[in-house]
């Protein structure tokens, strides 16, 4: 009994310390990631803009990842993981794909997504190792084999069928087909309406209310959301501006009557912070181990 105990804690401890052994999995800080230096700022830029354009294009999802080693864990494995943990890819079509590299190793692999199996396949990513990635490494152009490799990876997968990707949530395609934000009658309501609102509520809530109306009708006019709030936000803006500028004037002429300026009190306006968020990050894709490897 004590030497089974023995031996399962024995195995449990090689195996805790083989899971430690493991080279962590970078974290995904973009579409390329090189942790050796090995491409310089505008090779990067140039394959980012590239794999930019086909996720804007198709909704695929493709990133590189050149490690120094995988300290003498196989490749597949390593890339496996590397795939399980960025989740490249659309959520439930699984239409992303990995070039890692491990340079000091001399090792690489291409790791493909369900979704586009059936465009790069085991026997297609191969070719593109064999005959487009390995020749330029021997040579030592690392950015010129990168290079070959994604354009050929992407040439493949612009010729899978996939459904389109979704516009970003923020964007409404074609908003300036639905309304003018900047037709002459919204502004004279807003003119009108916003005059009589901050008279009765106040500068900030008069505009705020203003903007409030004048998005309804926007939403009734374009029948957009997204129209709606763009109209209500500069109902409000010019309806705020316009009171602030209001408030110089007769500032002018109380001048004498005060022992300084009688305006409105000197607030600022602030939109808030904007955020782009523009970092690259998975879909949510899932991988089943499929691609090829190879060495040079």
């Amino acid at each position: 009994m004590n030497a089974a105990r023995a031996s399962l804690l024995a195995l449990l401890l090689c195996w805790a310390t083989a899971a430690l052994a493991l080279v962590a999995v970078p974290p995904l800080s973009g579409r390329v990631v090189d942790q050796t230096g090995t491409l310089a700022a505008g090779d990067v830029a140039s394959l980012t803009q590239q794999l930019g354009d086909l996720e804007a294009r198709k909704g695929s999802q493709i990133a590189v990842l050149i490690v120094p080693t995988t300290d003498g864990e196989a490749i597949e494995q390593f890339t496996l993981r590397v795939a399980e943990a960025w989740k490249i890819g659309r959520k439930k079509i699984d239409d992303g794909a990995l070039l890692v590299i491990a340079k000091n190793d001399r090792r690489l692999r291409i790791e493909v997504g369900y979704g586009l199996e059936g465009a790069l396949t085991d026997a297609t990513t191969k070719r593109i190792i064999d005959e487009d990635i390995t020749p330029k490494f021997k040579s030592g152009d690392f950015a010129g084999g990168v290079s070959a490799g994604v354009n050929r990876m992407i040439a493949v997968a612009n010729g899978e069928k996939l459904p389109e990707p979704e516009p970003p949530h923020w964007q409404s395609p074609g908003l300036s087909n639905y309304v003018d934000p900047f037709n002459p009658f919204i502004l004279v309501f807003v003119f009108i309406v916003g005059g009589v609102l901050r008279a009765v509520l106040g500068r900030f809530i008069g505009a705020a209310a203003t903007g409030g109306i004048a998005g309804v009708f926007g939403w009734f006019i374009a029948g957009s959301f997204a129209a709606a709030i763009l109209i209500g936000f500069i109902a409000f803006v010019v309806s705020f501006l316009v009171q602030n500028m209001g408030s110089m004037g007769p500032s002018v002429g109380r001048r004498g009557r005060d022992s300084g300026w009688v305006g409105g009190s000197g607030g600022s306006w602030s939109g808030g912070s904007s955020s782009s968020d523009s970092g690259f990050r998975g879909g949510g894709g899932s991988f089943g181990g499929g691609g090829a490897s190879g060495s040079w």
